[in-house]
């Protein structure tokens, strides 16, 4: 017998979700899709990756299923496995193998942190067979043409040990993405946290400062998810300087003497 988790309903995104296009990222994304392409995003964390998947899952009506990955991600957990169910055994579908049956979007969100033996599972997928091994069952599923796979990973944060092979990254479409352009960082902080105006622009500015502490004692600065954190708390009623602190200045760090610089920062905005 078989078993599904999840029905595909429940992937489908049915209101538009707020994204800002920063360039041609929409275009590209729709032309590979067309091409039955997979891509990959290239970014640091927080400045949208996700966002933009669930836009474009969104816009072209399919199904998305997401997949945080992790040290202990194994290919079972992404392909499927048996389990015992009310006294008989059944096989369970994984996340990758939804994804395919459906024609939806799958999304290997940090890719670079699933085990080396799991990245070879897509492989297949990525490339001209897109054919999804499932050598459990003793077969070959193919991947209708509705079907889109898509990973991301944060190139300036990983070590050699955790790189993308060139044997994986050399299937993909490549799309980098970056911190939006001031302008349209207070664009959406002010959208999606409720701040006005001012506050949006202070917000990015105190972001900017953390990012130019990289490489200085930060591994990464503040990101825009950071920021619409801090605005929400502030237009909850929380204090500028406390919600910088609480929102972005622990969460990047917990070093003191870089806690205390950035706290420096923000009161010298606040």
């Amino acid at each position: 017998m078989s078993a599904h988790t999840l029905t595909p309903e429940e992937h489908y995104i049915l209101d538009e979700p707020y994204y800002e296009p920063v360039g041609n990222e929409v275009a590209i994304f729709e032309a590979a899709y067309a091409n039955r392409l997979p891509v990959l995003l290239k970014g640091p964390t927080g400045c949208g990756k996700t966002r933009f998947m669930e836009y474009m899952a969104w816009r072209l009506r399919r199904p998305l299923i997401t997949v945080s990955c992790h040290d202990d991600l194994t290919a079972s957990d992404l392909v499927g496995r048996f389990l015992v169910r009310g006294g008989e055994t059944v096989w369970v579908d994984g996340p990758l193998t939804r994804a395919v049956r459906v024609g939806g979007i799958c999304y290997l969100d940090e890719i670079v942190e699933a085990r080396k033996d799991t990245m070879v599972v897509i492989h297949p997928l990525a490339d001209d067979r897109r054919e999804l091994p499932m050598e459990k069952l003793g077969q070959l599923l193919e991947a209708p043409p509705d079907f889109c796979l898509a990973i991301s990973y944060n190139p300036g944060y990983q070590s050699v040990l955790k790189d993308l092979k060139q044997s994986t990254r050399q299937r993909f479409v490549a799309m980098e993405f970056d911190y939006p352009a001031p302008e349209l960082e207070r664009r959406i902080v002010a959208n999606e946290s409720g701040v006005d105006a001012a506050m949006a622009e202070k917000l990015v500015r105190f972001a900017q400062m953390t990012r130019n502490l990289k490489g200085s004692g930060l591994e990464e600065g503040a990101s825009t998810r950071l920021l619409v954190h801090a605005g929400k708390l502030i237009a909850s009623g929380v204090e500028p300087v406390a919600a910088c602190r609480a929102a972005v200045a622990q969460a990047v760090t917990d070093d003191a003497d870089m806690l205390a610089a950035i706290q420096e920062l923000s009161s010298s905005l606040f």
